[in-house]
C-alpha cells in the first residue's frame, strides 16, 4: 500500500500493533546501553517509545502522516509515567529515500515488507546512519511464513528470507552477526508465525 491506503489503515482501528514493542526487538537490543536510534517504517511508534523509556534518543520515520499522529498522541499520554524519558524525533518520510544526517547506535526496520529493490534500497540508508560500533536490526516476515506460518502479508514478494537481507548489505563493511528464520507464537493460531531476523554490526 501506498501513504493514503496505510493511512486508511491506521484510521480503522485504535493501534493495529499494540503498545508493547515486538518480542524481537526487545530480546535483541534490551540489553544495549542506550544511544541514539533509528526506527524506520516506525507505524504507531510502539517501539520507538519503548527505546526512548530506556533512556534512547529516537528519530522515527514513517511515511504514514495518520501513523506518527498517533505516535505522537501516545508519547504525550505516556510522559506521565517517564516523565524524564527522552522525547521521539517523529519524521514523515519514506523508508526507500530517507538518509538520516547523522550517526546512530542502533538502526531497527522491522516488518517493513516491499519488494526487493526498495527493500534493499531502505535496509542499505538504515545501515549508512550506523556509528562505528552500530548496531542493525532487520526484522521482517519470512517467506516461508506464505505456506507455512500464520498472518503477515499473502504477497511473496514482499516476503523476505533473513539471507536476502545479508545480500542487501553486501559491499558494504557490516558484519552479520545473525541471519536466522524464528518462530513468534500467535495467539489462537494453531501454528506460529515465521520471521526472518538479521542482526548486524559495523565495525569499531
Amino acid at each position: 500500500m501506498d501513504a493514503e491506503g496505510w493511512d486508511e489503515r491506521y484510521r480503522s482501528s485504535e493501534l493495529i500493533w499494540g503498545i508493547a514493542p515486538n518480542r524481537w526487538v526487545e530480546q535483541e537490543l534490551a540489553g544495549l546501553p542506550a544511544g541514539r536510534a533509528l526506527d524506520v517504517a516506525c507505524g504507531e511508534g510502539r517501539n520507538a517509545l519503548w527505546l526512548a523509556g530506556l533512556g534512547w534518543r529516537v528519530t522515527a520515520v514513517d511515511f504514514s502522516p495518520v501513523a506518527l499522529e498517533k505516535a505522537r498522541a501516545i508519547e504525550e499520554r505516556a510522559m506521565s509515567d517517564l516523565p524524564d524519558a527522552p522525547r521521539v524525533s517523529w519524521r514523515c518520510a519514506d523508508a526507500t529515500a530517507y538518509q538520516h544526517d547523522g550517526q546512530v547506535d542502533v538502526a531497527l526496520l522491522c516488518y517493513l515488507q516491499l519488494p526487493s529493490v526498495q527493500r534493499r534500497a531502505a535496509v542499505r540508508n538504515a545501515a549508512a546512519a550506523l556509528a562505528p560500533g552500530g548496531t542493525l536490526l532487520v526484522i521482517g516476515h519470512d517467506s516461508t511464513n506464505l505456506a507455512d506460518g500464520t498472518g503477515g502479508p499473502q504477497d511473496p514478494s514482499v516476503l523476505f528470507t533473513a539471507g536476502d537481507v545479508a545480500s542487501d548489505l553486501d559491499g558494504t563493511d557490516l558484519r552479520i552477526d545473525r541471519a536466522d528464520a524464528v518462530l513468534r507464537p500467535v495467539d489462537g493460531a494453531p501454528r506460529p508465525a515465521i520471521d526472518a531476523l538479521l542482526r548486524a554490526h559495523r565495525p569499531a
